[in-house]
């Protein structure tokens, strides 16, 4: 199994861009479509992006699709999400999961794994 690890949270001001990373200690990285999650205070953790195990195929939440990448690199058990034209409606705790072969999997109970999460907050 995995463990993922998130950082590069942090204060940006809106429009600017942040970029995400999540490492993944343990074994068999490849194997897991990766997917990253938000949840805002006093709101329900919603789906933001997720790959899989490949890094071939994407989905995206319509509210950061065109300004959100998801992309992974399997040599280093790390997978990022690069933020761009961030709203004040981003702010949120960001969350990185790992679902063992998950195809196409945008709801939380979908993975097995998650991180302890990183607070990103957008200023207006």
């Amino acid at each position: 199994q995995v463990q993922p690890v998130e950082s590069g949270g942090g204060l940006v001001q809106a429009g600017g861009s942040l970029t995400l990373s999540c490492a993944a200690s343990g074994r068999a990285f490849s194997g897991y479509a990766m997917g990253w999650f938000r949840q805002a205070p006093g709101k329900e953790r919603e789906f933001v992006a997720y790959i899989n195990w490949s890094g071939g195929r994407t989905y995206y939440a319509d509210s950061v699709k065109g300004r959100f990448t998801i992309s992974r690199d399997n040599a280093k058990n790390t997978v990022y999400l690069q933020m761009n034209s961030l709203k004040s409606e981003d702010t949120a705790v960001y969350y990185c999961a790992a679902g063992w072969r998950r195809v196409g999997a945008l709801t939380p109970d979908e993975y097995e794994h998650w991180g302890q999460g990183t607070q990103v907050t957008v200023s207006s």
